[in-house]
């Protein structure tokens, strides 16, 4: 993954979101139009004469939506299953703090840009280019944007958990996966990325316990009960995972895991 790359599939990750910043506001802006015309914020006075200065409903809108579209793209991503095995790793390594949390999050975005990149793409020819040239109106737009998103949401996400969303909310099921709505699928894709992420976890957590146990039994044989068994298993965990070349093998199974 070269600089260049990652560059270009950066500035395609914010186009997307900058893009989705007015699409979203279309519903509250269109909401407001009956509203008042702002919230009043504060007044300058100049000598005698003062002048009031509000905040409109739209920028209100607009700071939220900032505020919150981050996490809803990352929850809505290959984010969650990527940063929670990396996580698990290393507590099944054992090895404290090492990588850092920072270099964990850096690894999980990176990776979630090389696994999302088709669906990003996507969402750039078919909804922000559109748009931006002024072919197509807000809603199309949304529409157009949202479609690449939930066809990989929905491909990620078991059916069951769909299932368990729609009961909750009291619905009776639909035709086809994509009239389900992202009030319900966002919750079921990330039930479901939970899931698979603790279930690959899992498999990765075996091997390091397998050696604890062996290393346990070894210094307990051997009458050494008062010296910790992590102090000579991390040695040889970190030896395994260096010499079959781990770090290539977990991001690549995390890679391949989004396109079976």
């Amino acid at each position: 993954m070269n600089a260049r790359w990652r560059g270009s599939t950066l500035k395609q990750w914010l186009a997307v979101s900058l893009a989705l910043l007015p699409l979203i506001l279309a519903m509250p802006a269109a909401a407001a139009v009956a509203a008042p015309p702002g919230i009043p914020a504060f007044t300058v006075h100049n000598g005698g004469a003062g002048q009031s200065y509000t905040l409109t409903i739209q920028l209100l809108a607009l700071m939220t939506a900032i505020t919150l579209l981050p996490a809803a793209l990352l929850m809505m991503s290959a984010f969650t299953r990527i940063i929670i095995v990396l996580s698990i790793l290393r507590q099944a390594i054992g090895a404290g703090q090492s990588p850092p949390n920072q270099v964990l999050v850096g690894l999980a975005l990176f990776l979630t840009l090389f696994v999302m990149s088709p669906v990003i793409d996507k969402v750039r020819t078919d909804a922000v280019t559109p748009y931006m040239a002024g072919s197509i109106d807000t809603g199309a737009a949304l529409e157009r944007g949202v479609a690449p998103l939930k066809t990989f949401m929905l491909g990620q996400t078991r059916e069951s958990d769909i299932a368990a969303f729609v009961r909750m909310s009291g619905g009776n099921g639909f035709s086809t996966p994509q009239e389900v709505p992202l009030t319900i699928l966002a919750p079921a894709f990330v039930t479901s990325e939970l899931k698979t992420a603790f279930q690959i976890g899992f498999l990765l957590f075996i091997p390091f316990v397998i050696i604890d146990l062996v290393v346990a039994s070894v210094l307990m044989s051997m009458g050494m009960m008062m010296l910790s068994p992590v102090l000579i298993s991390l040695p040889f965990k970190l030896m395994l995972f260096v010499l079959v070349d781990g770090w290539t093998l977990v991001m690549g199974s995390l890679a391949s895991s989004f396109f079976h």
